[in-house]
């Protein structure tokens, strides 16, 4: 008797959380488990391996995000990709579908922080930061189209570029950046989002600015935080 209780992944993946046709009852399905939207946040900005993965996501256990990966992998959301020589190492990074749902989660997130519980100086990782930039941008505030701002953020560096309609990021060495901010995604984070002074977070070895000053002034201002409700 026991046996016949037992089913198996396959069978467990393809069974319907809810009888609705809606599409949001299906993206329920498809990324609404625990941790799969912030996987799929992580690969936004390109494949990573799965222990990068992780390291993003804080309190993810090792089996918890293989089942979530298989799962959307399955799915037609995540896919695997074997690096060539010299790297030769499977990563995980989403598929071109997989990509569009960065405006689903743009627009999740600019609801959500309107919300009084809203925290700013919680945990977060660099892909996280990196995709609060592209939600909270605010295109009529510059006009610095032109201007390349750098980020190193521990292991991992990107490049941003503010456009008229959207700022632009991509994972990549600011090489020849006109500004370069050196510093944790925390740190950042609080300069941004909770108003700490450039000059502390300098005087406390938190941030290195290195490039445009003016350039990094006007960048703060390009990101306000909503209304809370």
């Amino acid at each position: 008797m026991q046996l016949e209780k037992i089913t198996s992944t396959e069978d467990a993946a393809a069974k319907r959380w809810y009888d609705d046709a809606c599409g949001t009852a299906l993206a329920m399905e498809l990324v609404g488990e625990r941790w799969s939207l912030l996987i799929v946040r992580e690969l936004m900005f390109g494949p990573r391996r799965f222990g990068e993965v992780r390291g993003g996501l804080s309190g993810i256990s090792a089996n918890v995000l293989t089942q979530r990966l298989d799962g959307m992998e399955r799915a037609g959301i995540v896919e695997r990709i074997k690096l060539p020589p010299p790297a030769s190492v499977q990563v995980y990074g989403l598929t071109p579908w997989g990509y569009e749902s960065e405006t689903a989660i743009k627009e999740l997130g600019r609801w959500a922080v309107r919300s009084p519980k809203h925290d700013p100086s919680l945990p977060l990782s660099a892909a996280s930061l990196m995709m609060s930039f592209r939600t909270m941008y605010a295109a009529a505030r510059t006009t610095d189209h032109a201007a390349r701002i750098g980020f190193r953020l521990g292991d991992e560096a990107f490049v941003a570029r503010p456009g008229a309609s959207e700022i632009v990021i991509r994972r990549e060495l600011p090489e020849g950046a006109d500004l370069v901010l050196t510093s944790s995604a925390m740190a950042i984070a609080s300069i941004v989002y909770g108003g700490r002074p450039v000059s502390d977070a300098e005087a406390a070895g938190d941030l290195a600015v290195a490039g445009d000053r003016d350039l990094l002034a006007r960048f703060l201002t390009l990101f306000p935080l909503p209304a809370k409700i």
